[in-house]
């Protein structure tokens, strides 16, 4: 009798040796399952040959599942515990939409298009930079795919995640400039020493760059890893005139006022002309 529970229990060992060596080597894997029940808020799911955890920080908002549907999630860990092997998935994490893609989009699996960063808001907004390795091969038309076939797989997966694809840049300036797309950036002040930029954009374009609850903004940042500060161009304005606006009654050195000087005489120049020809 002792015998046979020791064959037993080697044989559940060597079991969940097998099966956590074959899921060790399928970690940063897509894999697909069938929901079981949920435990305290997790997702039990089962693989088939194993059981796998969803936690609940790693599923998605407002997503809703019932025991028996079928689910794709990402294998983040794998460790192992008294009970065995123990598999954790995720459906929020950043990889979880790059293996889409390379899934979806040959010259991404082939090596042509490269994904730089993901950054996403889960379930609501996601930014994706991408770069050729190939000259004849635009990244974003890649992944976009004809009629926006591949973006549109990809986006139905993740329940309708607005997913912004955008080229990388080693230029940091116009790296920002494409993570606050679809706003349309004036210019960009780079502090390369803090890793801050100032972004002016447009009356008009100024809540497009900034987003949703600052969700716009905040993504750009977080894909640049530079803190953003975004200004409208009035407002640009206003705090350069700021800068002038008090003075201690130093004097302004003779080559800054001959400077002025000059620019006074080209804005004169022509109301002068104009009232010739007026008293003509």
């Amino acid at each position: 009798q002792t015998a046979k529970q020791v064959i037993i229990q080697k044989v559940r060992e060597a079991e969940r040796e097998t099966i956590f060596n074959e899921y060790s080597d399928r970690q940063w894997e897509i894999i697909t399952g069938m929901v079981r029940r949920f435990e305290k808020g997790d997702l039990l799911v089962d693989l088939g040959r194993a059981e796998a955890v969803l936690p609940s920080k790693e599923q998605m908002p407002r997503e809703v599942y019932r025991p028996g549907d079928r689910i794709r999630a990402l294998i983040t860990d794998i460790r192992m515990t008294t009970k065995g092997p123990q598999i954790i998935l995720s459906r929020a994490h950043p990889s979880m939409l790059a293996k889409l893609f390379e899934a979806e989009v040959p010259e991404v699996a082939e090596g042509i298009v490269e994904i730089n960063a993901v950054v996403r808001d889960p379930g609501s907004r996601a930014k994706l930079a991408v770069s050729s390795n190939d000259p004849d091969v635009d990244p974003v038309g890649a992944c976009v795919g004809m009629r926006g076939a591949r973006v549109q797989n990809v986006v139905s997966e993740l329940r309708g995640e607005k997913i912004d694809i955008i080229p990388w840049s080693e230029d940091i300036a116009r790296f920002a400039c494409n993570a606050l797309s679809p706003a349309q950036v004036s210019k960009v002040f780079v502090d390369e020493d803090s890793r801050a930029l100032e972004v002016i954009v447009a009356e008009d374009q100024l809540s497009l760059a900034i987003g949703k609850r600052g969700q716009n903004v905040s993504l750009a940042a977080r894909l640049t890893g530079c803190r953003i500060d975004i200004k409208s161009e009035a407002k640009a304005a206003e705090a350069e005139l700021q800068e002038f606006s008090s003075f201690d009654g130093t004097e302004i050195p003779e080559q800054e006022l001959s400077d002025a000087e000059v620019q006074e005489e080209e804005q004169t120049a022509p109301e002068i002309t104009v009232s010739e020809e007026k008293a003509e």
